[in-house]
């Protein structure tokens, strides 16, 4: 597999896991340095794998309905570390069934090590 392809498929599976709500997957594809901005920090840097543990802690509805897309993804593979850009949209049920869909951007940096992909920065942001 095209390391360019291999980035896609990590990206889905993470978003993936961020939507079930699976914690071991998401640590497992993440280096445990993870750095990232987005709408959660309040324009702060954040660094490490616990502030994103706490939303995977929270009580998730069973009959939560949600589905990610990703956008128009460009990846760019820089030797050792790769960057993924696309747009991600979430769709959802809300509490009376409607359906809604929310879109945000994203950037994302892979770093190779040992032959094995890591998730090692991102930044997310609504539209402009």
């Amino acid at each position: 597999m095209q390391d360019r392809d291999m980035i896609i498929n990590l990206t889905r599976s993470l978003l993936e896991s961020i939507v079930v709500g699976n914690w071991t997957a998401y640590a497992e594809i993440c280096d445990p340095s993870l750095t990232c901005f987005e709408p959660e920090a309040r324009g702060h840097l954040v660094e490490g794998l616990d502030f994103h543990e706490y939303y995977f802690k929270l009580e998730r509805s069973p009959h939560a309905h949600v589905q990610t897309t990703l956008a128009s993804p460009h990846v760019r593979v820089m030797g050792e570390v790769a960057v993924i850009s696309y747009v991600r949209l979430t769709q959802s049920l809300d509490a009376s069934g409607v359906p809604h869909t929310k879109a945000m951007e994203e950037t994302r940096v892979w770093q190779k090590s040992n032959g094995v992909w890591k998730h090692v920065h991102f930044h997310r942001s609504s539209p402009s």
